[in-house]
């Protein structure tokens, strides 16, 4: 790698840290695994149930080579503001008087801290506990910097970022690019280098992204941003606990 090329390396590493940087203040099947979480000051118990992120709530869904569809798009911010409070905008203001950001937590994920919504924060305890299970030897990975909430759309244009919602999560992005994002990562070498999937581009391995997807979280690796570094969960946020089945029953 030549003197410009480890200088845009350099850029974009600090660029990209500093989003990871804002914080609170700046700005399926099978078994359950336990998380204990705080929220508001309060521990709350829950035994995550794995599911699959919501196809309507993908970003694939209304976003197609570079064009938004305006009422796909529309339907998934009505539907995540009902669920996680307003963005600070008029549109989702409609939707939920509350603001997504006033309902942040701040927890730990494999040992640094994140700033997360608290309905999402518990999940972030299952996925630790469902990779340090499973991700062994060669699967490891060791993660430097992560981030949540934002309050800073971070898109271009109408579409609206789901960090601002808080269920959002980037992973070491000198590590894990996004190659479809704005400049200067298509610059980058990191995207440069001719691979055949994003799973070659990234240096999280399959077993930490199963992990996540196992209870709802969506990779942005699969969008044609190929953001790597990028979770969000597009689950039920109704159907995180997997107690809440039994319950229901009982009521019945």
């Amino acid at each position: 790698m030549n003197a410009n090329a480890r200088t845009r390396v350099h850029l974009l590493v600090a660029a990209a840290l500093a989003l990871l940087a804002i914080g609170p203040l700046g700005i399926g099947g099978g078994p359950v695994a336990e998380a204990k979480e705080g929220a508001r000051g309060k521990v709350k118990q829950v035994e995550c149930r794995p599911q699959s992120p919501q196809k309507f709530l993908k970003r694939r869904t209304f976003v197609r080579k570079g064009m938004l569809d305006p009422k796909k798009h529309a339907k998934a911010v009505r539907y995540l503001a009902e669920h996680y409070g307003h963005v600070e905008t008029e549109e989702t203001r409609r939707y939920n008087p509350e603001s997504a950001f006033s309902q942040a937590t701040t927890v730990r994920f494999m040992g640094l801290p994140l700033s997360i919504h608290e309905r999402v924060a518990p999940l972030l305890t299952c996925v630790e506990k469902r990779i340090r299970a499973t991700c062994t030897r060669k699967k490891r990975y060791t993660p430097q910097a992560v981030g949540g909430f934002r309050t800073a759309n971070s898109y271009r244009g109408a579409e609206i970022s789901n960090h601002l919602f808080g269920i959002a999560i980037d992973i070491d992005p000198e590590r894990n690019p996004c190659c479809g994002c704005v400049d200067p990562w298509p610059t980058s070498p990191l995207c440069q280098e001719k691979k055949r999937t994003a799973y070659e581009r990234t240096a999280l391995t399959r077993c930490w992204i199963q992990a996540f997807e196992r209870y709802g979280f969506d990779w942005l690796g699969h969008d044609d941003l190929e953001d790597t570094m990028h979770f969000e969960f597009l689950g039920d946020p109704d159907r995180i606990d997997g107690r809440n089945k039994t319950k229901n029953k009982k009521k019945k």
